[in-house]
């Protein structure tokens, strides 16, 4: 008999922002395969008896490997258990789902996805701004502040990046952010454009502070804490005067 997995997204680290079938399959997964940011208070909707097991992936820290979690995906399933892969934000934005559903695929393993909160929304929401607004800001993106080796991507799209009538949202670019900003207001970017920045969101230490770009920057580049959990917005619609 071979068994089921369920890609759950947690969000930002609110339960209570977790969605009624998140929960669901919490409440019924044999196994719960938690990433670091998607634990606390989340788990405690798993399943008295669930197996839960911890294989999560930071920067600068020991670090379960993907091939790793892969196996234990294909192996828990196998056996006909229920196993729920418990993802920070949104399971689909920045969290290598597709290697996971690629190794479920060629075992013959089903599966199925459901969505969540991605930090980008709950940071917005918190500071109390939207992340669009008519006429100022007709479209959002998402990028990484970080490739593989932890550097700023060599291959950002900075047209889209310094454009005016977007809102931005840079993922896992803490540490990044100082030569992302220095780039996009030599091309062009005010250095005034608002910013949100926050950082573990959902969770007690959850920092949110609204500023501007180049105050930003200047600001974690003198930061030398060890690196939390973080989503930076910037673009002009984030702003009180518009």
């Amino acid at each position: 008999m071979t068994g089921f997995v369920s890609f759950v997204s947690a969000g930002p680290g609110d339960p209570e922002l977790l969605t009624l079938k998140a929960v669901d399959r919490l409440g019924s997964a044999d196994v719960v395969l938690f990433d670091d940011l998607a634990s606390g208070a989340i788990l405690d909707r798993a399943r008295a008896g669930a197996h839960l097991i911890a294989v999560g992936k930071r920067a600068g820290r020991s670090s379960t490997r993907q091939h790793h979690v892969s196996r234990l995906l294909v192996d828990y399933a196998a056996t006909g258990m229920r196993v729920v892969r418990l993802k920070s934000g949104d399971a689909g934005i920045f969290g290598r789902l597709q290697e996971e559903i690629h190794v479920l695929c060629d075992a013959g393993i089903g599966y199925e996805i459901i969505p969540g909160v991605t930090s980008a929304s709950a940071a917005a929401a918190i500071a109390g701004i939207p992340l669009t607004r008519r006429k100022v800001a007709r479209s959002v993106q998402f990028v990484t502040g970080a490739d593989v080796r932890g550097q700023l991507p060599a291959n950002l799209n900075w047209s889209a990046l310094t454009d005016p009538a977007s809102t931005t949202a840079v993922y896992m670019g803490k540490r990044t952010f100082p030569a992302l900003a220095a780039t996009l207001i030599e091309k062009g970017l005010a250095p005034d454009t608002p910013a949100v920045f926050a950082e573990a969101l959902g969770h007690v230490d959850q920092n949110v502070v609204r500023t501007t770009v180049a105050q930003l920057a200047k600001r974690l580049a003198e930061d030398a804490s060890a690196p939390a959990a973080a989503v930076i917005l910037f673009g002009r619609g984030l702003g009180d005067d518009v």
